[in-house]
């Protein structure tokens, strides 16, 4: 009982082809790879920003200068 051999396979995407049709598999492989795409764009914004710590210690002396003033 192991792994299904190829033709099992095969027979599985045909059933999927006909339960889903190809119109809508290929929407969901493009909306897939639309939120995979968007993941990765956010992923290296994220990189580009300062740390938080930094955002927080930038911020606090802002504050301090701006009551010297």
């Amino acid at each position: 009982m192991g792994s299904f051999s190829i033709w099992h396979w095969l027979i599985v995407l045909v059933i999927v082809l006909l339960v889903f049709g190809t119109k809508k598999l290929r929407n969901i492989g493009e909306d897939l790879g639309g939120a995979v795409k968007g993941f990765k764009q956010g992923l290296k914004e994220g990189a580009d920003e300062k740390p938080v710590q930094q955002i927080a210690s930038d911020t606090v002396e802002g504050e301090a200068r701006e009551k010297k003033d």
